[in-house]
């Protein structure tokens, strides 16, 4: 056995050792591609969903020369019909290219990767004919051993996504990967499949037709491996239940990626960071470039710093995934970093609505954490202006609250949604959408005798005081609904009482506009709460 040629199961065995969600049933999945024109998978997989973990898996199961039934028989894989006729059964060729990157160099992982398979082909199969490429050397492996190749490739777009990546480095891999896949002779003869795993899906213009034979299935669309994307509901259910762990919070953090026809995906690294250290929190930091997000929100395309906004308050958004071309370095309108943003993880797409959104609380904090280092000029200013207003209520500044809130109004909605019931609520969320830094925010929250339409309820380490704000629209049939009406009510029916054992530092916040005022013109009355 080698590293790369046969390595063996030891890695499955070890992740077997540790907490394990049954996701075997993927390899019935491409063991139905065995032999067919579908044989060559990419799947395309943010980070730390799970991708190094299956190619391990599949590593364990094809691999000749192990013995793998053990770590099988207890799974959902066995009871496939052909689970026998393939375990254990091909010779199986592993590359882990970021890892071999790492290794050796960006300019030299091609010629390392030749080298050192090559190397380990004539180790292993000491009669086989000697060859000038790797490719040959694969069919002379065939020939000797009498046995075809599995493929599994990890991380096959690392070139693809390096910073100091070029045009002429991508070329020659893309030559490589040319000799391996996209001859009808050599690929029929050497593979009996591939499975290639990345983050971001192959190039739309031509230019990665070297790999254009493979058949794709992505975050946005995973086709039959939309099982095997990450921890499915009734997983996490099961842990919850096994650890102990508080099942609604395990949802807030983590949950949100929705894929069609499985429904609620988890992200199975932070899943496991947060039952084996049992405390929620953001582990994305931890696994990721913690630089990329920031990097595309910075990136000036119309109409990003308003979507952004809207995205950080829980909005969805629409999305047309349709004219990504699948290159970082070549996003030209504000859907191509959206999409981006999905692949990459930051954000949930819903297939059937075409949206996409933050999916949980850890990606939000990642968003809250980014935007207030932004340097595009639009998103800057809706900081600064977001942080201003949450200054002004805390000081009390009435005026300037409403003067703020009926600008936001103004931009935000247009004549035909302007005096919806919920344009003024909106509202509210858009100009407060920096509170994550100091708050939490809750709607239609129970209190005294009714519900307060919006609290901003201050961290535990944070100097705000609490808000509790009631929204009003007033017209001719409503004279009442005005800022000292919203504050009559909050008294009335003792919205804050619901606060008093958290803190007893409480604004009320009474926000109302004339609808029949062609200006339609904003007022504010803030008090201070007294028990």
């Amino acid at each position: 056995m080698g590293i790369y040629i046969n390595p063996g199961n030891e890695g499955f065995r070890v992740k077997r050792n540790d907490t394990y969600i049954d996701k075997s049933g993927l390899i019935g999945v491409v063991n139905q591609t065995i032999g067919k024109k579908s044989k060559l998978s990419c799947i395309s997989r943010p980070r730390r969903f799970g991708k190094s973990y299956a190619a391990q898996m599949l590593c364990a199961y094809y691999c000749i020369g192990c013995d793998s039934a053990p770590l099988f028989d207890d799974l959902e894989i066995a009871r496939d019909a052909a689970y026998r006729e393939h375990l254990n059964h091909y010779n199986v060729l592993q590359l882990d290219i970021a890892d071999i990157i790492g290794r050796a160099t960006l300019d030299g992982f091609i010629s390392f990767i030749t080298k050192v398979v090559s190397n380990e082909i004539y180790d292993i199969f000491p009669n086989v004919k000697h060859a000038d490429n790797l490719a040959d050397a694969l069919m002379n492996a065939v020939e000797a051993s009498g046995r075809k190749f599995i493929a599994i490739i990890d991380e096959w777009d690392a070139p693809m996504r390096d910073s100091d990546s070029t045009p002429s480095i991508q070329k020659a891999y893309l030559l490589f990967l040319r000799s391996l896949f996209k001859s009808i002779t050599i690929t029929d003869k050497v593979f009996a499949a591939a499975y290639m795993t990345g983050i971001l899906p192959i190039k739309k213009d031509g230019s990665q037709s070297a790999i254009s034979e493979f058949r794709e299935y992505t975050i946005l669309k995973p086709g039959m491996f939309a099982p095997y994307v990450g921890f499915t509901e009734d997983n996490i259910c099961a842990l919850c239940k096994e650890f102990n762990i508080d099942m609604n919070q395990m949802k807030f953090w983590y949950d949100g990626y929705t894929i069609h026809g499985v429904g609620s995906v988890y992200n199975p690294n932070s899943v496991m960071r947060a039952i084996e250290s049992r405390e929620f929190q953001s582990y994305w930091v931890a696994t990721s470039d913690p630089t990329s997000l920031l990097e595309y929100l910075n990136l000036d395309k119309e109409g990003l710093g308003k979507t952004l906004v809207e995205l950080m308050i829980g909005k969805e958004v629409p999305l047309d995934t349709s004219m990504f071309r699948n290159d970082p370095a070549s996003l030209k309108t504000e859907d191509d970093v959206l999409t981006l943003l999905t692949h990459y993880g930051y954000l949930s797409y819903d297939e059937d609505r075409e949206t996409v959104r933050i999916p949980n609380e850890e990606i939000r904090r990642e968003f809250a954490r980014s935007v207030h280092r932004v340097t595009h000029a639009e998103t800057i200013q809706r900081v600064k202006r977001s942080v201003q207003l949450m200054k002004d209520t805390a000081d009390m500044r009435a005026d300037a609250v409403a003067a703020e809130l009926q600008k936001v109004h103004t931009e935000e909605y247009s004549s035909r949604y302007y005096n919806n019931e919920q344009s003024l609520r909106g509202t509210i969320k858009l100009a407060y959408f920096v509170y994550r830094d100091e708050y939490l925010q809750l709607e239609e929250l129970a209190g005294g005798t009714g519900y307060a339409d919006i609290v901003y309820l201050p961290k535990r380490n944070s100097d705000y005081p609490a808000l509790v704000i009631e929204l009003k629209a007033l017209d001719k049939s409503h004279p009442q609904n005005n800022a000292e009406g919203a504050i009559a009510q909050i008294k009335s029916r003792h919205y804050p009482d619901i606060l008093k054992n958290y803190t007893n530092e409480i604004l009320l916040v009474g926000i109302s506009y004339d609808k029949d005022d062609p200006e339609k013109k904003h007022t504010c009355l803030i008090e201070s709460w007294q028990a």
